[in-house]
């Protein structure tokens, strides 16, 4: 049996039962709660044939407490999640983006924040995969989308130390600690999807990680325009307890449903459009503070000025994701964080 918390991977004997193997899990703390599949030797090297890269390479160190993240710890903690081999390259290269300085993981680790990494891929693989864009793209029913998404969090929990009420100090967490991983439903987006539009070929496949809040709905069942959906929208957005809007920092995430986008694209939008109006229309007025964040958090503002939801239009990531039925979400984002976007690498 293979410790998944030592930076050179030991054996240790266990009795041959799955029950007892996750009572140890358990009782050490090296699960999320639920049952894992035991990451035996076995498992742990067909694991590895996903990807090119060898068990002892390391993408870096996870923070809090910093230690080294080998290919073989990735494929340990994406045993006990329930990983097929071909989700391997997703998942290091979700890792390596998030170790870039300006996503900041210390700071998404350690937080009083109910933060989780959202990991969104775009491209062939998701296809590929079956990694789900449609119908319920935040909830249940994937086994990509479940088993990438709790693979990440074990490693954040197993190698980066972040365990709840010790380091991990999330005041009340939220259900996407356990696993946050979506694809865009690029079929159905009615302009660039994410990774084209930051640059890369419609050919290639990327994940792009943001440090979000889960997803807060959005109903219009009634709009027959862009200006009235985003009104909507608007209306849902803008909120005094968001991170975004209390520091002026960070991304929002709008996740648009097919047939919202649709409509807004109908009526000639284009995504800068969108993200032009939700900026401009998505403020809140400082004299609707309380007294002591119009003093703390905008000193700088005259008493009659309209507070902005994000310090910048840019800072809205409208992507495309779910199925039909006119609802669409909002992902606040930790606000000391930037998303990043990278092609996936085996």
């Amino acid at each position: 049996m293979t410790d998944a918390l030592h930076l050179v991977s030991k054996r240790m004997e266990v009795p041959d039962s799955i029950e007892e193997v996750n009572d140890l899990y358990y009782q050490h703390g090296w699960t999320d709660g639920l049952p894992i599949f035991p990451p035996t030797e076995d498992r742990v090297d067909r694991m590895l044939l996903g990807t090119a890269r060898k068990p002892q390479d390391s993408i870096g160190e996870i923070p809090p407490v910093w230690a080294e993240a080998t290919v073989e710890k990735i494929a340990i903690n994406a045993v006990m999640a329930g990983c097929l081999p071909q989700y391997m390259p997703i998942i290091l290269t979700a890792l390596e983006a998030m170790l870039e300085p300006q996503f900041n993981l210390y700071a998404v680790q350690t937080t009083t924040h109910p933060v989780a990494p959202l990991v969104i891929v775009n491209g062939p693989l998701v296809k590929a995969l079956g990694v789900n864009a449609g119908y319920n793209v935040f909830g249940q029913g994937s086994r990509a989308n479940a088993c990438i998404g709790r693979a990440i969090r074990l490693i954040l929990l197993n190698v980066g130390g972040a365990i709840p009420g010790k380091l991990d100090r999330s005041t009340q967490g939220q259900p996407s600690k356990y696993t946050f991983c979506i694809a865009e439903n690029e079929e159905q987006n009615p302009w660039k999807p994410l990774h084209v539009e930051r640059g890369f070929d419609p050919s290639v496949s990327t994940v792009t990680v943001v440090a979000a809040e889960n997803p807060h709905n959005i109903n219009d069942h009634s709009s027959i325009d862009a200006r009235g959906i985003l009104t909507t929208i608007v209306g849902t957005m803008k909120t005094q307890g968001s991170n975004n809007l209390l520091y002026q920092r960070g991304e929002v995430v709008l996740a648009l449903g097919p047939e919202h986008a649709s409509t807004i694209a109908s009526s000639g939008f284009s995504k800068q459009n969108v993200m032009h109006f939700i900026f401009e229309n998505a403020r809140v007025p400082k004299k609707d503070f309380s007294l002591k964040h119009q003093e703390e958090r905008f000193p700088d503002f005259e008493s009659d000025a309209l507070i902005p939801m994000v310090c910048e239009e840019v800072a809205i990531m409208v992507i495309v994701a779910g199925g039909a039925g006119k609802h669409s979400s909002f992902c606040p984002n930790f606000g000391s964080s930037k998303s990043v976007t990278k092609q996936i690498q085996p």
